[in-house]
C-alpha cells in the first residue's frame, strides 16, 4: 500500500483518481482508423507520469470511436442490443490502452462489467482496490454492464465504489461552455459550476445520472483538454485548468 506520508504522494492534491476518456478522443481527426496508436501512446505517457507520483489511477473508457449504442437505436436498432455492442467497443479501447501502458513499463489490470474470462478480469471491487493499493493501473470497461447507462455514469459509479477523490473528464475542449464552442464562437467557458447548475442547464459534457451520483457523494469533476500536454498532471496537482464541477461556485 502506498505510504500516505511519502513526500512524492503528498505533492499531489489527489491520491486516487478516475480518469474518464471518451472513445472519440482515441480517434485521430479525419482518420478512418478507430484507434490512433499515437494518441493512445500520448495518453499512456501522461498516465504513467501521474502514476509515478504515487497517485492511484483508475481509467474508464468509452467506445464512441467504434460504436454508439444510442445513435444506432435512433436508426432503428433495438436499444438494448445496440448498448451491449457499445459496451464491447469499450473493451477494445481498454485493451489498446492496456497494451500501450504495459509497453512502457506500467502494470495494468483490465476489469470488465461483462464477464469475458479470456480477455479481462471480472469487475470485483475488492480486487480492484487491491490492485490500486499495489500501484497497478486499473482500466474499467463494458460500462456498468447494463444497457441505458453511459460510460460517464460508469465512471461516476466506479469513482464512488473505489473511493476516488476526483473524476478527471478528459475531452477535446478545454472545459464546459454555456454553448458548443465549435459552433458558437462567443461561447463562455465556466471556471467552476455546481452539479445542480450543470444538471439544470442540461450541459452535454456528462449525463444527468453521472452528475447526480457525483453530487450525492460530493465527488468533484474536472473537465479539461486531454490534448494539451501535461494537463492530467496539472489536474492531479490541483492546478486550475478546465472547469471544476463541485458543490460550490468557489
Amino acid at each position: 500500500m502506498l505510504n500516505p506520508m511519502s513526500p512524492v504522494v503528498a505533492s499531489a492534491k489527489y491520491r486516487r483518481i478516475v480518469l474518464k476518456l471518451s472513445g472519440e478522443a482515441l480517434r485521430e481527426s479525419g482518420s478512418k482508423d478507430s484507434v490512433s496508436p499515437q494518441i493512445v501512446a500520448d495518453i499512456a505517457h501522461q498516465v504513467k507520469e501521474v502514476q509515478e507520483l504515487g497517485v492511484e489511477v483508475a481509467i474508464v473508457v468509452g467506445g464512441g470511436n467504434i460504436w454508439r449504442g444510442l445513435s444506432a437505436s435512433h436508426r432503428g436498432m433495438n436499444r438494448v442490443t445496440a448498448d451491449y455492442m457499445g459496451m464491447l467497443a469499450t473493451v477494445i479501447n481498454g485493451m489498446a490502452l492496456m497494451s500501450t501502458l504495459e509497453a512502457i513499463g506500467c502494470t495494468v489490470r483490465l476489469q470488465t462489467a461483462i464477464e469475458m474470462n479470456n480477455v479481462a478480469e471480472p469487475f470485483i471491487l475488492r480486487r480492484a482496490m487491491r490492485h490500486l493499493e499495489r500501484g497497478r493501473i486499473v482500466i474499467f470497461v463494458a460500462g456498468t454492464g447494463n444497457p441505458y447507462f453511459s460510460t460517464d455514469t460508469a465512471a461516476a459509479l466506479r469513482a464512488n465504489e473505489i473511493g476516488a477523490q476526483v473524476i478527471l473528464k478528459a475531452t477535446k475542449v478545454d472545459g464546459i461552455y454555456d454553448a458548443d464552442p465549435l459552433t458558437h464562437p462567443h461561447a463562455q467557458r465556466f471556471i467552476n459550476i455546481t452539479y445542480q447548475d450543470a444538471i439544470s442547464r442540461r450541459l452535454a459534457v456528462m449525463d444527468s445520472t453521472a452528475f447526480s451520483l457525483c453530487m450525492d457523494n460530493n465527488i468533484p469533476i474536472i473537465v479539461f483538454d486531454l490534448f494539451e500536454a501535461g494537463n492530467i498532471h496539472k489536474a492531479v496537482m490541483g492546478e486550475p485548468i478546465g472547469t471544476l464541477v463541485s458543490d460550490s461556485h468557489n
